[in-house]
């Protein structure tokens, strides 16, 4: 019996998880596998008490978004259950009771740019671009963490007008906390693994859960409605139909 490849690569040292999206050939769009993958290596972080995790990706893009190759094969319900799944793993990674750093380049959209944008430290590495495209097709994930990185007026722009977002506009709004340049992603690695190290574990835990609770309803009450946006938005009947549309109408423009 022949084993599946993993789409993630993880690596571990001292008290640093590295998680590397793997599907370069698929601009390390999010499968159902890779999402699963990700959940786990998020529990596995909290549990084994990691200072840093640090998410990349391989290849020219750091994650096109949902992977919807198959889509002939999906239906509304499967596609629902996707979407909850994609919605857990960014509420873990913002919740996270440690430091969370996304490293993004190239094309970053969709749940990619979700993923981003759940991270505590966001870097861009060389040069990247951002997009929110879900609203087009009726779906609703990731709004209120967006809207609370950028601010509403930003938040509303961005996902209303569908537009494309270069990296310096990305920086000014806030969606990214760095950029630089890919020679000097180790040294400021360094030094972000440093800070980290400066608070034992359960003081960063507790750290991490004051911020939390800064969040608009505060804590768990924000992640329930965040899920119940989501839920709500892919409920509707003719999801695939509408994401069918969207992907035609992108490729004729």
């Amino acid at each position: 019996m022949t084993s599946t490849p993993s789409e993630l690569r993880i690596t571990r040292s001292a008290d640093v998880m590295h998680l590397s999206l793997q599907r370069p050939d698929k601009g390390n769009a999010l499968s159902a596998a890779l999402v699963s993958e990700l959940t786990r290596a998020v529990e596995a972080a909290a549990a084994e008490q990691v200072s840093l995790l640090v998410l990349s990706g391989e290849g020219r893009h750091f994650c096109t978004g949902f992977d919807l190759s198959g889509l002939d094969q999906e239906t509304d319900e499967s596609l629902l259950a996707r979407f909850v799944r994609v919605e857990l793993l960014l509420q873990a990674l913002h919740a996270a009771p440690f430091t969370t750093l996304a490293l993004a380049h190239g094309r970053t959209m969709g749940a990619g740019a979700d993923l981003f944008c759940a991270c505590a430290e966001r870097w861009i590495v060389g040069d990247a671009s951002f997009a929110f495209p879900g609203a087009a097709f009726g779906l609703v994930l990731g709004t209120a963490r967006l809207a609370d990185t950028i601010g509403p007026t930003q938040a509303r722009d961005w996902i209303e007008g569908g537009r494309l977002i270069d990296g310096p506009a990305a920086l000014a709004s806030g969606l990214a906390t760095r950029q630089l340049l890919p020679e000097a992603l180790d040294e400021e690695l360094a030094r972000l693994t440093a800070r980290t190290r400066r608070l034992d574990a359960p003081t960063r835990r507790a750290v991490h859960a004051a911020i939390d609770c800064g969040r608009r309803p505060r804590g768990d009450a924000g992640d329930a409605q965040d899920l119940l946006r989501l839920a709500h938005s892919a409920a509707r009947p003719g999801l695939r139909d509408r994401i069918a549309a969207y992907r035609a109408a992108q490729t004729k423009a």
